[in-house]
């Protein structure tokens, strides 16, 4: 079975929709995930501004909405054992994070990349635009750090992230986490393990 995974970093609900995707694969080896790029704001900024709550606030109608948001969003990452610390976290520009997920891949370690990048974001509330940061994470799984800055200093792998996108627009993909299960619809990744069991087994 084939599994592309529509994600980006900055999004909680693809950290909350990757537990949600690693408990239902549990105990099955005939699974193939493939980690696809897709930035929720590809003219974002490199450098820092407002923290993620704050940028939740812009959307909602009162502070106590907002408030109640990222409430929310914090408890369901608590329920899968996640620490979401959206008033520390800073939306950034995700283009060299997701060209990071890319060069792991290369090297068979796609998914301890997107682990260390949502880890570091939303918990750590790291700066995952900086190359250093960046190098250091990727050092954290195996990579070579020395490479990864190389990689980050070239235009290496941007065009694997802009074909990740212009797939999804063919897919009619317009938000993540997104599951394509061998190339059939795109579906949520944020559902009950059970009901994603119960998806994986059907198709």
């Amino acid at each position: 079975m084939k599994i592309e995974l529509y994600f980006d970093v900055l999004c909680p609900w693809c950290y909350i929709g990757k537990r949600k995707l690693t408990a239902a694969l549990a105990g099955r080896d005939d699974v193939e995930v493939t980690w696809r790029s897709m930035e929720l704001d590809p003219e974002g900024s490199a450098t820092p501004g407002m923290t993620a709550a704050e940028v939740i606030a812009q959307y909602q109608s009162s502070p106590e909405r907002a408030a109640a948001r990222v409430h929310q969003i914090q408890a369901l990452g608590a329920a899968e054992g996640l620490t979401l610390d959206l008033h520390r976290a800073r939306p950034v520009n995700s283009f060299d994070a997701h060209r990071l997920v890319h060069l792991a891949a290369s090297h068979g370690l796609a998914d301890q990349a997107v682990e260390a990048l949502l880890h570091g974001y939303h918990t750590r509330a790291l700066d995952i635009a900086d190359r250093g940061v960046l190098a250091t994470l990727g050092a954290g799984v195996g990579l070579d750090a020395a490479e990864v800055r190389r990689t980050l200093d070239t235009d290496a792998f941007a065009d694997s992230v802009r074909a990740d996108e212009r797939s999804a627009l063919r897919r009619g993909i317009r938000g993540v986490p997104t599951l394509v299960v061998d190339d059939g619809p795109p579906v949520s990744a944020v559902q009950d393990p059970g009901a994603l069991a119960r998806l994986l087994s059907s198709t």
